[in-house]
């Protein structure tokens, strides 16, 4: 459809429904893939209200010829969650749990409700829902039903199907129509069709647990009672729209253990799955050594089954444990219990990460799905992966099988190059192949995640011509007009066709930064987001998680990782997005990206979207006027050194605080007029340093003087001397001035940042000649340094070297004086963990300290919202504040002055100092180093 009708189409449906109706390049580029290999150009994306609504745009898109897809999530791995006409996007809207009955446990919802949100609201009363796959924080429950999807309790809880009463649908045909059991509901003609093929339907269906492809059409046989809600279920949103459903909640245990078997290796934990099935485990999960990267936990083993267990208590779920344990000892290598749900956690995330994680091979190189999720008879299980091992090896490709051991269901990422011509035809020749084998051992193309694109094409190898004709007479009694998600499940587009990285670019573009986890190739980072949308949870998780914050507070797909990465890839396309580095578009996705760094660490394929977004801006803003944030704020360094030079501190901080003359400089500076400008030192860290009696000889640590630490905290500094001399230690500070270059990398002032890095390592050369050790007090400037450094001036050994000496304030005294004892402070502690010092650097050490000095308690985690420049820039500070509010200003919000025994409030950032005193209602946090140093005391 050209222009002209898209135009039509949109006015049509503006007029038809209530809800958002969004037909511009940037809604179009975020819905042209979803977490598979394929990819589609939509016309346009409709947030309905309600079932009035998709009634509605269905009529508008009949009349019109517009294909629909219906979205969730958009986490699936077989391309169904994409098409070329209108995108429903049930997420904004129709998110609601409608009702919840604890006693007939029930639940009502709505198709965009997430099913950890689900999950939660029963856990109120015991119960949870069933199906729990790995995107369990972010998938919807009308997706699972699209899909049937599964997750890793479906040896105890089943799939989605097993889990649904009844379904309020919108047929192709726009009737709505009630789905639970028996015939009353079902569309006209349906029953005649079905009733006429009943021989059919009782012998082509496999018997198996994970059967997910095709059409369940054998749930309406009469002898399983006309479970039309059941049949429906994993339709992949080519029969109709669920607008609502009544799902079943199952008890949830009151405790959990889980078991961790160890085995010798990937065949020996497959044969052993199935025989763990009559032991009653809620969970039987594989995975092998090869997709394991620094896991702590696991017990010795080159393969590992997770097995949970439930009781009324943790004494009875760890004994049922304990007896599977002891069951199959004599096959085991090791095995480890954990009752602990902490330690359960950490152990699941490893198995969750699988999804991304298995992206890439253990070399850097890419990973593709397509065959993620095959799954044959439980008993066949080992067989079926010694011939699929096999084949991988006869086509040269290589990929690292995980998932559902105990429902016979394997998910894998294999090495296609799809990037090639010759990479296609081997993807299609080994997907044929491998579809022949699955069905040799009784199995099913899809065990989970449906066919989709991927592996439609193939299910008359599964099911015979016949029964794959009588799917497509279903779907025409449901759909007559082919509207609902055409090309996939019947009649689908080929398996090679629509491959997402058909449009992209075949040479590396020219780029200011190194990429050398992607070979140096801007493309290839950004394929590294295959859209398996960690980044869209709505909290950071445990373990002080970070990614994504601006999607947590806007709740917008094109301000999380995934939609910004997406971006990206349509401007490399060149197809939606057309005006390359200038896009307006994608600098809008980015302006609201705290260059936190938390997706580097967090998303399971190491997103790294604030180096993105520098780079971005480097080209946008090439040969031409940047706004007035990026030479206020990028250029700080200068400006705070200009003051120092001049002796103008006082005057400015006094000037900042005439409110005529300090709003006129925030709006010159393109600062947010809700900040104050913060106070400048009136002592420079230097200059004390300079002019201080120099404390006993040591081993010598530089010191390094970072703008923040330098102009605006130098008590930060000070302390940090204080304490490493009472280590020990002699530090130094390198002379004249150095810089890391961060606030210039922050604003994509590339070439600017490497000017200043190069001169950087001219002054540093005579430390880095003496061998000794950097200790960076800020954090963003120590990851700034350990990364952008060696990122941006790859080709000199110099950068690489500083980069390795470069050491936290905790590593420095860890690493330098191991036999020095701290102060005992004897404190509770909150605050916050710096973004930068999680996604980069690692708190270990950090920990460790707190607890030699008595320090109890845990930091948040999430980021601040300020972010070095971003929550001063103009627009920001709404954003800025909801970061902070989600995990930071409610740790330390009502804690009693210290004066009165309350809690220390820790932050190392001079961000998080500042959020907290500008935004926290005047809260001191207070660097780690000054916690100590008051400590000392006269010691």
């Amino acid at each position: 459809m050209g222009d002209l009708g898209g135009v039509e189409v949109e006015k049509e449906l503006r007029e038809a429904v209530r809800g958002e109706v969004d037909f511009s390049v940037t809604a179009r580029a975020l819905n042209t893939m979803d977490a598979s290999n394929y990819r589609r150009v939509p016309l346009g994306v409709l947030a309905p209200r309600d079932a009035d609504d998709v009634a509605a745009a269905l009529a508008v898109c009949r009349e019109r010829g517009v294909p629909v897809v219906a979205r969730g999530a958009g986490t699936s791995i077989a391309g169904q969650a994409t098409g070329t006409g209108l995108v429903l996007d049930f997420t904004r809207h129709m998110n609601r749990i409608v009702s919840l009955d604890a006693e007939a446990q029930t639940a009502v919802v709505q198709p965009g409700v997430i099913c950890d949100d689900l999950r939660n609201a029963g856990a109120a009363h015991g119960l949870t829902f069933g199906p729990d796959p790995s995107t369990h924080n972010r998938c919807t429950l009308g997706g699972m039903i699209g899909n049937n999807s599964c997750g890793s309790h479906s040896v105890a809880w089943g799939t989605t199907a097993d889990n649904v009463s009844s379904l309020s649908v919108v047929s192709g045909a726009g009737a709505r129509l009630a789905l639970g059991q028996g015939w009353a509901g079902a569309p006209e003609g349906l029953r005649p069709l079905v009733d006429g093929e009943l021989e059919l339907l009782r012998t082509g269906f496999p018997e198996l647990p994970r059967r997910i492809s095709g059409y369940a059409l054998d749930a309406m046989l009469p002898e399983r009672g006309v479970d039309l809600a059941r049949a429906f279920c994993g339709s992949e949103g080519t029969l109709g729209v669920v607008t609502e459903a009544v799902v079943r909640l199952v008890e949830a245990p009151r405790a959990r253990a889980l078991a961790v078997l160890g085995y010798a290796d990937e065949s020996a934990a497959a044969e052993a799955a199935a025989g763990l099935l009559p032991h009653g485990p809620l969970t039987v999960e594989g995975m092998a050594a090869d997709l394991v990267r620094g896991a702590r936990g696991l017990p010795k083993g080159g393969a590992w089954l997770f097995v949970e267990t439930g009781g009324a208590s943790e004494g009875e779920a760890r004994a049922r444990a304990e007896a599977i344990a002891r069951a199959v000892s004599g096959d085991t290598v090791d095995s480890v219990v954990v009752t602990d749900p902490a330690g359960q956690r950490a152990l699941w995330r490893v198995r969750e990460d699988a999804s991304g994680t298995a992206t890439r091979m253990q070399d850097g190189s890419e990973a593709w799905p397509g065959w993620e999720d095959c799954a044959v008879p439980p008993a066949r299980l080992g067989a079926y992966l010694r011939d699929f091992r096999a084949l991988l090896t006869d086509h040269g490709l290589r990929g690292t099988p995980y998932g559902h051991f105990g429902d016979g269901c394997i998910h894998v990422r294999i090495d296609f190059d799809l990037m090639s011509e010759e990479g296609v035809r081997r993807f299609r020749r080994f997907s044929e192949e491998l579809a022949e084998v699955v069905v040799a051992h009784g199995g099913s193309l899809s065990g989970e995640h449906g066919d989709g694109q991927a592996r439609a094409e193939l299910l008359p190898k599964m099911y015979g011509a016949e029964l794959v004709g009588l799917f497509e007479r279903v779907k025409g009694v449901w759909d007559p007009a082919d509207l609902l998600n055409p090309g996939m499940l019947v009649r689908p587009a080929p398996l090679d066709a629509n491959l997402r990285f058909a449009p992209l670019p075949r040479e590396p573009v020219d780029v200011a930064f190194g990429y050398p986890h992607d070979g140096g190739d801007f493309s290839a980072a950004v394929r590294r987001c295959v859209g398996v949308a960690k980044c869209r949870t709505t909290a950071a998780g445990s373990g002080g998680g970070v990614m994504c914050p601006s999607f947590r507070a806007t709740g917008e797909e094109k301000h999380s990782t995934r939609g910004r990465a997406r971006l990206l890839h349509e401007m490399l396309a060149g197809e939606v997005v057309t005006d390359g580095w200038r896009s307006e578009e994608v600098r809008d996705a980015l302006d609201l990206c705290l260059s936190c760094k938390g997706c580097r660490s967090d998303c399971p394929v190491g997103v790294d979207m604030a180096t993105y977004k520098a780079e971005f801006l480097h080209h946008h803003y090439e040969g031409r006027r940047r706004p007035a944030a990026h030479y206020a704020m990028g250029w700080l360094p200068l400006w705070l050194r200009l003051a120092d030079r001049t002796r103008t501190a006082g005057v400015a901080n006094a000037l900042a605080r005439v409110g005529v003359l300090a709003s006129l400089a925030k709006r010159v500076g393109g600062l947010a007029p809700e900040r104050e400008i913060p106070r400048l030192a009136g002592e420079t860290f230097r200059r004390w340093f300079r002019g201080r009696e120099r404390g006993r000889g040591g081993p010598a640590v530089v010191l390094w003087p970072d703008t923040f630490t330098n102009h605006l905290s130098p008590s930060v500094g000070r302390a940090a001397v204080r304490v490493l001399e009472d280590a020990g230690l002699r530090p130094v500070v390198p002379p004249g001035d150095v810089c890391c270059g961060l606030t210039y990398v922050s604003t994509g002032q590339l070439d600017r940042a490497r000017a200043v890095m190069r001169r950087t390592l001219e002054r540093m050369g005579p430390l880095l000649d003496s061998g000794a050790l950097l200790v960076v007090l800020e954090p963003s400037c120590a990851a700034a340094l350990k990364t952008d450094l060696v990122e941006l001036l790859g080709e000199d050994e110099r950068a690489r070297e500083l980069a390795g000496r470069v050491r936290t304030f905790a590593e420095a005294l860890e690493e330098l004086a191991p036999e020095w004892s701290p102060p005992r402070i004897d404190r509770t502690v909150v605050g916050q963990t710096h973004c930068h010092q999680h996604a980069v650097l690692g708190d270990a050490a950090e920990r460790r300290l707190r607890e030699k000095a008595g320090l109890e308690g845990e930091l948040s985690g999430g980021c601040c919202g300020l972010a070095g420049n971003f929550g001063f820039e103009a627009g920001h500070y709404e954003v800025s504040v909801a970061c902070a509010e989600e995990q930071l200003l409610p740790a330390v919000r009502g804690v009693a002055p210290e004066g009165e025994g309350g809690p220390m409030v820790l932050a190392d950032g001079f961000s998080c100092r500042t959020q907290l005193e500008q935004v926290g209602e005047g809260v001191r946090g207070r660097h780690l180093a000054e916690v100590l140093a008051e400590g000392l005391g006269e010691r």
